[in-house]
């Protein structure tokens, strides 16, 4: 192998050189600069939570908590103008939403949330600024997730290594909880929403694709405060229209008489034949076990107080939440706990800890079942949708278990030392998180082969930042803020997993294995067969070191930049490019100060830009080692297989992908113009932006030759820019003592280019999918269907050979479809499939009206998202029954809700489902659907009873009551006929097998004392 020993040590000595003198500079600008005076106007002062009082004598030499929020959270990230979207905590939080997903869905500018199920604490999905790569699989998502912070903690989430052992990724092993489910908004004072390239370089390469900053409410000195909040509501189910086999009958019966021959006849299903089988002809009522109507509540409460030198916070929460399909439930346990403590009037120390457990009773959709054993059983005869029938099937259920639970705890510990304009801060934080799933199906659901699993996988992440800031106001025209900062993180992520087939009773559910180290079986299973005992085990870790600095100027408010450096090396990337230096720049120039100040109509105005660089990190520790060795001695069913024929070893990683030396980093350059306008005292309120974001020198598996024995070759290069527009406009049409009626609108618009494919080739077919230089990376690749051929004389000749129009070889005939033949070879293949729609929407927006009437309060919320497309693949599926009948695929799986018929199903030719071209494939634009949709998502109507007259006399002390109902997902608006538009997997296709999201109606009160 290459010898890098010398090329390294010179790049190290660079590299360390650089970063010294980086951290050096600045430094020697912050302590040496000239003689302080009073801190900037401008630098910060954080508003109180909503559940703190005040000490009204208050020591103002002493340290306030207010700048450990300051400091350590980045409530107020140093940079020229504000940069980020910030949630409406206070009117979000009246709605029982389970995850941060939830929370911010439609209510941010640019963030768009995928929902692709309604089953409590599944997994979802955000996306900021549009999609910065292909996804080719589940991996590629958690690569374009936005970082979460809590109170400054880097929230990890699971690991990607288990994809590497599945055969399939829609849902991935372990519980597969939702991490970002343990957010509850009582106990948070602020989320922000960091997009441009100056904010998002203060948190650092995670920071990539967006920051999300949770800031929870913090521990308050004065008087104790004491807060109850509690909700109860109902979920509701959409009526379902439910089939059976003589339904089923009469859909086929019409493709039969036209096209069946006798041998396609007598191989009709036998689940169909008998029409005298009341299980698949009797009643379909297997909607009544399904389907439910549901409750869920929550009550949480939290206690604060103390004084100014010592004060404290604690919050606790319990929340249960039941979906309305498959008996489904989360469970959310909560306690939070923040100490401010100032022993000296310069000293702050400050400690939270927040812990949660999550218990999550999921589906048991065959599909996962299937997903989770990696084995698929005879599908000859799919359940039966009679509810007798169908209750037999779910009782062998509760003979087994399936324990899912999830146990997250984040903490810090900070230190701020104050000494008049300058202050250091050091923290150590951590985030730790452990899943476990145990499962045993008995042989009665396993077709006589039980089958038993293990799963532990946890997550850590442990880090040390130091930060000193310091303030200098030379004149009362010129501020200064400068800040210089160091951080270290290092991850651990692993998991143990453990399955094992046909035990030799269902009374033994778990895999015990011999204890005594004497014996010749120890560790051996005793009542598993052992060679049906598969074990897999991996961990990865990762180091992220980074130096940082930063300065702010301010000139009398008409002028403010700042100017951002920072210095990272990841452990992900090969050593000898582990660092990289990025720079970033940002200015507001306020027009109302320097040229407007007369006008009384216009209130504000103020233009800004920022431009800068911010490195991605790589979701695998595999592109740092270069050429290397894996467990990759399986087969389709099972890759990770770690021997053959009994012999342990190991082999290239032909199955994954060759990656060579010297990989480095990626980088996203992110270019913000913008502008935010006030008119008549801040009444009418404008805010525009533009944005050009681009993802560089990215890794794409490339293809390869064959003789290589690799699938493919990571290579650097790609090359992808989203750009695009948010904009929100929102006024006070009515603001009187009495009455106020604010509307608001937001939007956004992006559209996302491919610039450039590694080693400058201008396409890339993999799989379903074909991606293509100069076009979108969230098209589909179909055929065109233009109808279909009734007779002979329809099909095309080719006047050259006399010979009909083929597919891929094989000549149309009358029943087939009409396929456009693009380049006129008359030979319609993947050469003649196009690059069509957008699995991401190109818009996304809502629409707010807000009233308040004395202490009355009225809100609704429209949100809207289009111009993105849904694959139909499971009408695809049901249409293409002859491909689909039997078959040992998860495609041909037929869970109960395939006795379930769409509302407004949309109708289609009536092809022979029996012609070898498959006419009713799912790559074509004839199950290509227009996905927008508008959602009535909220409304509210609330009262605080605390102003009323009675309650002031009743009960002095409270500050607030407030009572509250709402409604939530109450309207959808679509042309999509495949039912909910938002229940899509992330590549855009609607396999049918999602859980819906419910209609939900809730009362709460919110009582602070």
């Amino acid at each position: 192998m290459r010898d890098h020993l010398s090329t390294r040590l010179s790049g190290k000595k660079r590299r360390w050189i650089l970063s010294l003198i980086a951290a050096c500079c600045t430094m020697h600008v912050t302590l040496c600069i000239g003689s302080p005076h009073a801190m900037a106007a401008d630098y910060g002062k954080p508003f109180l939570a909503l559940d703190s009082v005040p000490n009204e004598e208050k020591d103002t030499t002493v340290i306030s908590e207010y700048d450990v929020i300051n400091t350590i959270n980045r409530k107020w990230v140093n940079a020229a103008f504000k940069n980020n979207d910030t949630l409406n905590v206070q009117h979000v939080a009246l709605f029982p939403y389970n995850s941060l997903q939830q929370m911010v869905k439609g209510n941010i500018r640019g963030l768009y949330t995928q929902e692709p199920s309604g089953e409590p604490g599944t997994e979802q999905f955000m996306y900021i600024r549009g999609l910065s790569m292909p996804l080719l699989s589940k991996k590629d998502v958690s690569q374009v997730q936005p970082a979460v912070y809590l109170n400054g903690v880097p929230m990890i989430q699971d690991n990607t290594l288990v994809y590497d052992i599945q055969n399939s990724d829609q849902t991935r092993l372990g519980p597969a909880t939702n991490l970002l489910s343990i957010v509850n908004l009582d106990n948070v004072e602020e989320v922000q929403v960091f997009k441009d390239a100056a904010a998002i370089s203060l948190f650092g390469p995670r920071g990539a694709n967006g920051v999300i900053n949770i800031i929870t409410k913090n521990a308050t000195s004065g008087k104790r405060k004491i807060s109850v909040n509690s909700y109860f509501g109902v979920n509701l189910f959409d009526p379902v229209y439910t089939t059976n086999a003589q339904y089923e009958n009469r859909f086929r019966r019409p493709f039969y008489q036209q096209y069946a021959t006798t041998a396609d006849s007598l191989s009709f299903p036998s689940y169909l034949r008998d029409s005298s089988n009341q299980g698949y002809f009797g009643n379909a009522n297997w909607s009544d076990l399904y389907f439910h109507n549901t409750t869920q509540h929550s009550i949480n409460a939290s206690i604060s107080g103390g004084s100014e030198r010592a004060n404290f916070r604690f919050f606790g929460d319990k929340t249960q939440a039941n979906g309305i399909a498959d008996n489904t439930r989360l469970d959310k346990y909560t306690g939070s706990f923040i100490v401010n403590m100032s022993p000296i009037k310069w000293l702050m120390a400050s400690a939270m800890i927040n812990a949660n457990r999550m218990d999550r009773v999921r589906n048991t959709s065959m599909q996962d079942r299937f997903l989770e054993t990696a084995y698929i059983p005879d599908l000859s005869n799919p359940l039966s949708p009679d509810k007798d029938t169908y209750g037999q099937y779910r009782d062998a259920f509760r003979k087994g278990f399936d324990r899912n639970h999830v146990n997250s705890i984040q903490g810090t510990f900070s230190l701020v030392f104050a000494f008049k304009q300058l202050r250091y801060t050091t923290r150590l934080l951590y985030d730790y998180n452990e899943n476990l799933r145990d499962v045993f199906y008995p042989s009665t659901l396993m077709d006589g082969a039980n089958y038993a699993s293990n799963y532990f996988g946890n997550n850590q992440r442990t880090g040390f930042e130091n930060v000193i800031d310091y303030v200098w106001t030379p004149s009362s025209d010129h501020h200064f803020n400068f800040e210089a900062g160091q951080s270290f993180q290092a991850d651990l992520q692993k998991y143990n997993y453990e399955r094992a087939y046909k035990g030799i009773s269902d009374r033994v559910k778990v895999n015990i294995v011999e204890s005594d180290a004497g014996k010749g079986n120890y560790l051996s299973p005793l009542y598993f067969a052992n060679q049906l005992v598969y074990r897999y085990i991996d961990a990865e870790k990762q180091r992220l070191l980074s130096f940082y600095g930063n300065v702010k100027y301010n000139y009398r408010d008409i002028y403010r930049v700042t100017l951002t450096l920072r210095n990272d090396a990841s452990s992900l990337v090969a050593p000898s490019k582990r660092w990289l230096l990025t720079p970033s720049v940002s200015g507001e120039w306020n027009l109302k100060n320097q040229f407007i100040t007369q006008m009384p109509t216009l209130s504000d105005w103020t233009l800004h830009a920022s431009w800068g660089r911010v490195g991605r990190m790589y979701g695998d520790d595999r592109f740092a080692a270069g050429p290397q060795y894996k467990v990759d001695m399986g087969w389709s069913g099972n890759p990770n297989a770690y021997s053959y024929t009994g012999v342990a070893g190991l082999s290239r990683p032909y199955s994954y992908g060759w990656v060579g030396d010297d990989i480095g980093w990626s980088y996203t350059d992110i270019l913000t113009i913008g502008t935010d306008v006030a008119f008549f005292h801040n009444r009418l309120r404008i805010s525009a932006d533009y944005y050009s974001k681009d993802d560089r020198n990215m890794l794409l598996p490339m293809p390869v030759v064959a003789e290589s024995g690799y699938a493919s070759a990571y290579m650097s290069g790609l090359h992808v820019n989203n750009r695009g527009i948010e904009a929100g406009v929102s006024g006070d049409v009515i603001r009187t003592a009495k009455f106020q009626w604010t509307p608001s609108v937001s939007g956004a618009w992006n559209v996302n280019t491919l610039k450039a494919l590694p080693g400058g080739v201008q396409s890339f077919v993999t799989g379903d999918r074909r991606f293509e230089v100069g076009k979108a990376v969230d098209q589909f690749w179909v055929y065109e269907n233009t109808g279909g051929y009734s007779k002979v004389a329809d099909i095309p000749i080719n006047p050259k050979n006399n010979e009909p129009l083929s597919f891929k070889g094989v000549a149309f005939k009358p029943g087939d479809p009409a396929w456009k033949d693009r380049n006129g070879d008359f030979i319609v293949d993947d050469k003649d499939k196009v690059m069509k729609g957008h699995s991401m929407p190109v818009y996304t927006g809502s629409f707010d009206n807000n009233f308040r009437y004395g202490n009355l309060n009225l809100s609704f919320s429209f949100y809207f998202a289009g111009g993105m497309n849904i694959l139909n693949s499971k009408t695809a599926v049901r249409y293409d029954f002859v491909n689909h009948d039997g078959q040992s695929n998860l495609e041909s799986v037929k869970d109960i809700t395939y006795w379930q018929h769409p509302e407004n199903m949309k109708t289609y030719p009536q092809y022979n489902p029996w012609s070898a071209v498959i006419p009713y494939r799912a790559d074509q634009d004839l199950f290509l659907e227009d996905g927008s949709f508008i959602k009535l998502r909220t409304v509210s109507l609330g009262y605080d009873l605390a102003g009323t007259r009675w309650m002031k006399r009743l009960a002095p002390g409270i500050s607030r009551c407030y009572v509250y109902a709402t409604g939530n997902n109450l309207l959808t608006f679509t042309a999509y006929t495949g039912g909910d538009p938002e229940l899509t997997y992330y590549n855009g296709y609607d396999n049918g097998y999602a859980i819906p999201i419910p209609k939900t109606y809730t009362i709460g009160l919110k009582l602070d004392l």
